[in-house]
């Protein structure tokens, strides 16, 4: 798929009431997988992929090592892949115009650039916020083809602002231009719904913690456009890690390497 089509298509994707799921993939084989299962479009995660290198989640894993796994990804799959970027790997507005330029040159459909000081939790002031995202969105409207620029506000899940605080920012960014707006976990499905409303831009939710029994169906209900899982679906992977090594280590019991998907099957997957 060419950079334009590949752009176009992720935009075409983004449609309010009914949501699309972006499949977050933490390596070659998780992205093809997901792909083979049926995935239209595959997110990174920037905490799925520092768990691969041994490290923690938020502000450990550099610009280059994101783009160069984002590109792994973009050569091993046919559908549009979206970055989970952080906050564009620095303070400066610059440097996010530069993340989304390079973004681009590595094939991403997109990315998604957050408000907060990593590695620290500490929010951007509002007003740095939004002319970060204006950088990004005017580096992303000068490229040659199409790019889909999500903004974050990632304060009320890291517990450093409230939700109002999240609608002003979220109303900042749309008048900076961004294609996309993002809250995680902002708290109830009726708190996720208004957020919706509050803005012309498709929205972003995270199917985590509360959200993930809200069903597609209910998302859509409230406006959602799209819904990622983040890390989510790396941290069940790794649930199943820590129960099947308890279980082995402390009583000698194997019983869940039975429970493992055919080696056929998933190399079917791999395949695709």
């Amino acid at each position: 798929m060419s950079d334009q089509n590949r752009g176009a298509a992720f935009r075409a994707l983004h449609q309010k009431g009914n949501p699309f799921i972006l499949a977050n993939a933490w390596d070659i084989g998780s992205a093809k997988m997901l792909a083979g299962l049926g995935a239209q479009a595959i997110g990174t995660s920037s905490a799925a992929h520092a768990f691969t290198l041994g490290r923690p989640d938020m502000g450990h894993i550099s610009r280059d090592e994101a783009l160069a796994h984002a590109q792994d990804l973009v050569a091993a799959v046919g559908v549009p892949i979206s970055g989970d970027f952080e906050n564009g790997f620095g303070d400066d507005p610059d440097t996010c115009a530069e993340t989304v330029r390079l973004s681009y040159e590595a094939g991403l459909a997109g990315i998604s650039i957050e408000d907060t000081a990593l590695p620290a939790a500490t929010p951007y002031d509002r007003a740095l916020a939004i002319e970060r995202i204006m950088a990004a969105t005017a580096s992303a409207r000068a490229l040659p083809g199409d790019f889909v620029l999500v903004a974050r506000a990632d304060g009320v899940m890291n517990a450093q602002y409230d939700l109002e605080e999240a609608l002003a920012r979220i109303a900042g960014y749309e008048a900076a231009g961004a294609d996309c707006v993002y809250v995680p976990m902002p708290g109830s499905l009726a708190d996720q719904a208004r957020l919706c409303a509050a803005t012309n831009l498709p929205v972003n939710a995270l199917a985590a913690g509360p959200l993930s029994k809200v069903s597609r169906a209910e998302f859509a209900q409230a406006g959602v456009a799209r819904i990622s899982l983040g890390s989510a679906l790396a941290r069940v992977t790794h649930c199943v890690i820590r129960d099947a090594s308890e279980a082995m280590f402390g009583g000698g019991d194997f019983t869940m390497m039975g429970t493992g998907m055919p080696g056929s099957a998933v190399d079917a997957l791999l395949e695709e």
